[in-house]
């Protein structure tokens, strides 16, 4: 009997084995075991850190796409949603291309200025993965406006330290201060300054103080875009630069019957001057501050108001003649050495030997000061050049802005 006991043991040495593939019975249950994850398992946790894929940003662009007749004092604005703005290029041909700005963020985009009228405008955006692109044209204007012309501004020409900036306009303008807004000075050796309308085309500006001498100012008229009235808008900048020169400040005493030039602080020249009669408001020289305006070798001067055979009456021709007013005042050249620096003969004019004033003439700069004194007789600040004899307190009165 004691033989058939050992018959139903098992080894020692296979107990082990069934207990691994208990183990790895109870691992297979648990890898296929559909949703019965314990909670804080990896399975749980891969789940919890699933992102859905983020959306492309949208670009907004105004004007739209096709857009005519638009405005061209409408801003390009260009918005980006769902992300930032990476670039904003508008081409409005001529190989410029428009200037803008971004907010903060970058989200925005606006453009600067104005536009061009009559013109096409290419808008290229983009925001990460996304690409927006825009074109659209301005409108055409009724009138055009420009800058006809502005003066002193000859050719190569040098000016004095009083000279006004006159600007000329092709049009009446009734948005005044649209378009002095638009004009800028930019000067080498700043000083301050106003513009004044004196009338619906032309504008000018005058400093409060003499301009510095020897140095370069310049003028730019940005009036593309800008609206100067209804129906018209400037088409074409404008700009230039105006070369101030030597500080040429001529003295002329009536009662004395002299005149001294200074240049640049120093004297120059001692002259003997005969100046108006002063026997009629006509025949009397203006006192004042008086800029040279223009010259002539000869000019020809005719009595104002009469007919040959009047009294008074004279029809002659003046060498070296430097124009300082619209009421015939000149400083010009006439052998009448007899009256120079003793007493005053003339219908006006300061006169002076031939040889000094060719001297003066072949020396003067537009818009040098020539300020006289010793008459009854003030020259009108509208008369020519005369903007110096209004205080620049009031003159600044005149600007639309």
């Amino acid at each position: 009997m004691g033989e058939r006991t050992d018959l139903n043991v098992t080894p020692g040495w296979r107990k082990p084995v069934v207990g691994m593939a208990l183990l790895a019975a109870a691992a297979l249950t648990a890898s296929c075991s559909g949703g019965n994850a314990a909670p804080g398992s990896s399975e749980q946790a891969a789940k919890a850190t699933t992102t859905a894929t983020p959306e492309a940003p949208t670009i907004k662009i105004s004007p739209a796409e096709g857009s005519s007749k638009v405005s061209p004092e409408k801003k390009i604005v260009v918005i980006a949603s769902g992300g930032t703005l990476d670039e904003v290029v508008v081409d409005g041909g001529g190989g410029k291309d428009v200037e803008g700005v971004y907010n903060a963020d970058k989200t925005k985009w606006v453009s600067k200025g104005t536009l061009k009228p009559s013109s096409s405008y290419n808008v290229s955006a983009k925001a990460g993965v996304t690409s927006a692109a825009s074109t659209f044209k301005t409108l055409k204007p009724e009138r055009e406006l420009l800058v006809a012309d502005v003066t002193p501004n000859a050719k190569g020409e040098t000016i004095g330290v009083g000279a006004p900036i006159i600007v000329t306009f092709n049009q009446p303008v009734s948005d005044k201060a649209g378009v002095e807004r638009a004009l800028e000075i930019k000067a080498q050796k700043p000083v301050k300054g106003a513009w004044r309308w004196i009338n619906d085309t032309t504008v000018i500006y005058r400093t409060a103080k003499y301009w510095p001498a020897h140095q370069k100012v310049k003028f730019t008229a940005r009036i593309s875009g800008v609206q100067g009235g209804k129906g018209m808008y400037g088409v074409k900048d404008y700009a230039t630069t105006l070369k101030i020169g030597a500080k040429m400040i001529s003295k002329v005493n009536v009662k004395t019957h002299m005149m001294y030039v200074y240049k640049d602080g120093k004297k120059v020249q001692t002259m003997r001057i005969s100046a108006g009669m002063g026997t009629t408001r006509e025949y009397t020289t203006t006192s004042g501050v008086h800029l040279t305006m223009e010259r002539g070798n000869p000019v020809r001067m005719i009595s104002p108001g009469r007919e040959k055979g009047d009294p008074g009456y004279y029809d002659v021709m003046i060498n070296h003649a430097v124009r300082i007013s619209n009421s015939g005042e000149y400083v010009h050249a006439k052998n009448n050495v007899w009256a120079q620096g003793r007493s005053n003969v003339s219908h006006g004019c300061v006169n002076a030997r031939p040889d000094q004033a060719r001297w003066f003439y072949d020396n003067f700069q537009r818009g040098d000061v020539v300020d006289i004194t010793g008459t009854t007789r003030d020259l009108e600040w509208n008369n020519g050049w005369g903007f110096w004899q209004m205080p620049f307190s009031k003159w600044a009165k005149g600007s639309a802005l």
